[in-house]
């Protein structure tokens, strides 16, 4: 009796067991699942695909050569064959991730801090007497010299508005929303609230020219006729045949001539006085000019 009991306990704990492993197994398999992936690059630059959320990396033979020169130049007596090759040996340098956007970028100074660490990891003997300023020689030589383009395989583009919607509005039952198109609210006369015009409806209140009868230019003025406001023809000389009129009335119309004193070239006094006036005084300075040059 104490066997079986022994024996229902040994095969109720390998029950919870199994099944506890088969969960975890269940777990570990739908995480590698979803987890994202790794867009290995064969250079560090260049254009480089895949999807949205996959992590971009590099292999560590493809900076090799730039490792050997930020080594060399680092003034620092480093190895720099070795620490070439020792960067050679990593195969996978993670520089950054695909965004969710149709074309990305990873720009030089994110792999060039990428690949400074893993030569950093690598522990290489050959960075010299300054390991550190010898990393940050090769991190300044990598980000000069490298760069990628990424582009998203799987990237959607969003919807764009349908032409002559304004946008989602309530409605309905359901909470739903729908597009409604856009209308001018025109009021009657044609305006629009005050900004805009319309034609009108009717224009049968503009006035209209009624049509005339065209007379021939030879039937209005006749060849011996007078034009219109022209007065009878004149012939000889002027005032000729007008009864009541002296030859001093001209055309233009009764005008007299106003009465003066006095032929036309007289001379009057007050201009007289005034002409004796000045040769007297231009005879007083003359004088005075000749006795102050003589004197």
């Amino acid at each position: 009796m104490r066997k079986t009991t022994i024996w229902q306990t040994t095969r109720k704990a390998l029950t919870v067991s199994a099944l506890a492993a088969m969960v975890t197994g269940g777990a570990l398999l739908a995480g590698g699942t979803a987890s994202a992936a790794t867009t290995l690059a064969n250079a560090c630059g260049g254009t480089v695909n895949g999807g949205i959320g996959d992590t971009v990396a590099i292999t560590g033979s493809s900076v090799k050569e730039l490792v050997r020169a930020g080594a060399r130049e680092a003034g620092t007596l480093a190895l720099y064959d070795v620490a070439a090759n020792d960067i050679a040996k990593v195969n996978t340098i993670s520089v950054g991730t695909i965004p969710n956007a149709a074309g990305g970028s990873v720009q030089g100074e994110a792999i060039g801090a990428a690949v400074r660490q893993a030569v950093k990891n690598t522990k290489s003997w050959g960075l010299g007497l300054d390991p550190e300023k010898t990393l940050d020689s090769i991190k300044h030589k990598v980000a000069g010299s490298c760069g990628l383009t990424t582009v998203a395989t799987n990237y959607v583009a969003p919807a764009l508005p349908t032409p002559g919607t304004t946008g989602p509005q309530q409605g309905g039952t359901g909470g739903g929303t729908h597009a409604l198109p856009s209308t001018p609210n025109l009021l009657p006369g044609g305006s629009n609230n005050g900004t805009g015009h319309a034609p009108p409806r009717d224009y049968g209140n503009l006035p209209v020219a009624q049509p005339g009868v065209a007379v021939a230019p030879g039937v209005r003025y006749p060849a011996n006729s007078p034009l219109p406001g022209e007065g009878a023809p004149q012939y000889g000389l002027p005032g000729e045949g007008q009864a009541g009129q002296g030859p001093d009335v001209r055309n233009a119309g009764n005008a007299e001539a106003l009465a003066t004193d006095g032929m036309p070239g007289d001379v009057q006094l007050p201009m007289l006085l005034a002409v004796l006036v000045l040769a007297g005084v231009t005879a007083a300075l003359v004088r005075t000019w000749v006795l102050r040059r003589v004197s």
